[in-house]
């Protein structure tokens, strides 16, 4: 067995793209969508159940709604 081959697990990888921001009115993670207790507790979930968070991540996406800050706050819009 190789070194690194210790380090590689037959799991489902966590989501997180290291973008860690609780969105504070959906509390859902803009980077992952994924709620706190799933991010604390994702160690500890079975294959079934990370797979069910997984399935359920695309969905979440648009509940987050766009900020129109700093540079694009100042462009204009496309119907303007």
């Amino acid at each position: 067995m190789k070194d690194e081959d210790v380090w590689k697990r037959d799991e489902i990888q966590s989501p997180c793209i290291k973008l860690c921001v609780v969105h504070p009115e959906e509390r859902i993670c803009v980077g992952c969508y994924r709620s706190i207790a799933e991010i604390s507790g994702w160690s500890r979930m079975t294959a079934a159940e990370r797979a069910a968070v997984m399935a359920e991540l695309p969905a979440r996406a648009p509940r987050l709604a766009k900020r129109r800050g700093g540079r694009s706050a100042r462009l204009p819009r496309a119907a303007e």
